[in-house]
């Protein structure tokens, strides 16, 4: 197998070696994913070693105090903050890329407006949209600090995510799919729902996953919304999530070491999410197969 692969890549590059120009292209690109994974596997074991050895009982109580810096109420915030941004914002964005993609008239000038927009608004700051939930749902609708004001705020800063996405999952479904549904008699709803969705699925889910680790690691847009209360709080109350719980103990300079700890507890969080989200995705993928 070794062998074999050897020889794959000599060929690769003695058919490379022909052309000066892709040959060059290729060992740029071998080297962007050499450095792309060695990063990663510095940033891992830069957290896991600085993290781990200050793991202890007393940051999984279940209040929070200044002799025990616990993390419990932040993470039960980061969980109830992501369940509340993803119920917000995935129905809309799915459906919006059902609309553009399904049901849109091809060459619609409002169509191009959206997609411009939604664009936009992926490549606009946090702390921006943190100023906006800040004037709008926290003191326009006197919401307050609250987890609602930041799980609408988060919602708002996912959604074109989740719909770009969504849509070049749905653009990428066959469209022999299509004809073969409405060959066989069924309706634009029913193929919409019972062929191209369940085919575009693994793609919907990379983005919800995507917009999963933007949520966990979001600090400028909840300071401003959620607040940073370190308490579990009702949906109207004030309350920080585990990012937020690791930038204020890093910049009170007390709890370094707490703070570190959070991080692991951080990345084996997203960690668990995304390998979830990989399982469904296989096991929606079968069943659409099936």
């Amino acid at each position: 197998m070794e062998a074999i692969s050897r020889q794959t890549l000599g060929d690769k590059l003695r058919s490379y070696g022909k052309h000066p120009g892709s040959l060059l292209l290729f060992l740029c690109v071998m080297l962007a994913a050499l450095a792309t994974f060695v990063v990663l596997i510095f940033l891992i074991a830069y957290i896991l070693i600085r993290g781990i050895p200050y793991i202890t009982p007393d940051l999984f109580a279940l209040t929070y105090t200044s002799e025990n810096a616990s993390l419990f109420p932040a993470m039960v915030n980061t969980i109830v903050m992501v369940l509340l941004s993803l119920l917000l914002a995935v129905p809309i964005g799915i459906f919006a890329a059902i609309y553009l993609v399904e049901y849109a008239k091809k060459g619609n000038r409002m169509i191009g407006i959206i997609r411009i927009t939604a664009e936009t608004l992926s490549g606009i700051p946090s702390i921006v949209y943190g100023l906006f939930g800040m004037l709008f749902f926290v003191t326009k609708l006197g919401w307050g600090y609250s987890m609602l004001a930041g799980a609408f705020t988060l919602a708002i800063m996912i959604l074109p995510l989740i719909m770009r996405t969504t849509e070049e999952a749905l653009m990428s479904v066959p469209d022999s799919y299509r004809e073969g549904s409405f060959g066989l008699g069924a309706g634009k709803l029913r193929t919409v729902f019972r062929i191209v969705l369940p085919s575009a699925i693994p793609g919907i889910l990379s983005g919800v996953i995507l917009s999963i680790g933007r949520i966990v690691g979001e600090t400028a847009a909840l300071i401003y919304t959620a607040g940073t209360v370190a308490k579990i709080p009702n949906l109207m109350g004030s309350g920080r999530t585990l990012a937020v719980h690791m930038y204020v103990l890093s910049s009170e300079g007390f709890h370094i070491n707490q703070a570190s700890a959070t991080a692991v507890i951080l990345l084996l969080i997203v960690v668990i999410i995304n390998a979830l989200s990989g399982l469904a995705a296989k096991k929606l993928s079968k069943k659409a197969g099936a």
